[in-house]
């Protein structure tokens, strides 16, 4: 389990995906996210969050002339210095209130006083729980949910191991720089499943505990539909796949999701471009806007006016079967790839009044 949490990690790093890393006192988390950035050949400067000030994430005042402006510390210049930069935030749950309001602004804006760092800089954090750490507390629902929570704990299989022959890091997969084709898939994917399962966009559990985990909202689904196709890119395996979402959305609706990524089964969005009048139009409203969807982002892979030409006559031949409602939402798509001067298709206009009515146009 520890090697599927590595890769994981090392996946959302090359994404920049934040993540908060659980794990009990000595289990060796520090030097696993340290050995992990530099097997990614990136710098890792680790931030203490117990022992710094808020001011160390907004910036020092300084006076400038006749205006003030806010110095960023030493470890956030280094970042612009080396820009794949892995920040570790360690014993985050520890920090002040006022200094995780300061690193929700990093972490969010990536700004440090008056610093904008690079958009590959990546973040790391690591914490105890709450419960077995020295004046820790659980995470505020907004920072929390902005990470993608996974679970640490040394193997004892790979811990004897290391003791006999050495610590030598397993490889981890690489996630190349193009993801089109496996982005386009897992929104296929999703606007399906949130389509079946609407009310599980939006789920802020009740108690204190949870809200400091994963849990689904329309940010995490978002990035739980990214970190699917980076793993899928890099030829990760699907338990690594399902660590990333289960650490974005919660164990509950990662479960749901992926399960029906792995038993619907969606026609080739190139063979409906081809021949629009093979689409299934009677299949349940999900799968039909997954479907849709799919020639879409297949669309946007290659976009060119011919095939987005196809792909109105692929919407054209819902909306004649009395389905107008998902063609259109499948449409909003089509529609901002267009060119200026691409002529409008005569397909469009079946459901324009549908388009103007849900105010899509």
């Amino acid at each position: 389990m520890s090697q599927v949490v590595r890769e994981a990690l090392a996946i959302a790093i090359q994404i920049g995906q934040p993540v908060m890393l659980w794990g009990g006192p000595g289990e060796g988390k520090s030097r696993m996210i340290e050995q992990l950035a530099e097997q990614l050949n990136r710098p890792c400067e680790v931030v203490v969050g117990s022992v710094r000030e808020a001011s160390d994430f907004v910036g020092l005042p300084v006076r400038v002339g006749d205006s003030v402006s806010f110095a960023p510390p030493l470890w956030a210049t280094r970042c612009i210095e080396h820009p794949n930069t892995v920040v570790f935030l360690d014993e985050l749950t520890t920090a002040a209130p006022s200094v995780q309001a300061a690193m929700l602004r990093v972490i969010l804006e990536r700004e440090v006083g008056d610093l904008r760092l690079p958009p590959t800089v990546s973040f790391v954090a690591a914490a105890n729980p709450p419960e077995i750490s020295a004046g820790g507390d659980d995470l505020a629902p907004p920072l929390a949910n902005r990470f993608c929570h996974l679970e640490w704990q040394a193997d004892s299989t790979n811990w004897v191991s290391g003791m006999i022959r050495g610590w030598q890091p397993d490889a981890v997969p690489i996630v190349p720089t193009s993801q089109t084709v496996e982005l386009a898939h897992w929104r296929a994917m999703l606007a399906g499943f949130i389509t079946a399962r609407p009310s599980i966009l939006r789920q802020v559990p009740t108690d204190t505990v949870n809200q400091g985990r994963a849990w689904p909202s329309p940010r995490t689904w978002d990035q739980a539909h990214r970190v699917a196709a980076a793993a899928d890119a890099a030829g990760a395996r699907r338990s690594v796949r399902s660590a990333l979402v289960t650490g974005l959305v919660g164990f509950g609706a990662a479960i749901e999701f992926l399960r029906f990524a792995e038993t619907v089964e969606l026609p080739d969005p190139e063979l409906l471009l081809a021949e629009p009048s093979t689409l299934q139009t009677e299949s349940r409203v999900d799968l039909l806007l997954a479907s849709l969807a799919a020639v879409t982002a297949a669309v946007s892979v290659n976009c060119t006016l011919e095939r987005w030409q196809s792909a109105w006559q692929v919407l054209a031949v819902a909306c004649e079967a009395g389905r107008a409602d998902v063609a259109a939402v499948a449409s909003v798509g089509l529609i901002e790839m267009r060119q200026p001067d691409w002529p409008a298709p005569a397909a469009a206009a079946a459901f324009a009044p549908v388009l103007r009515a849900a105010e899509l146009v």
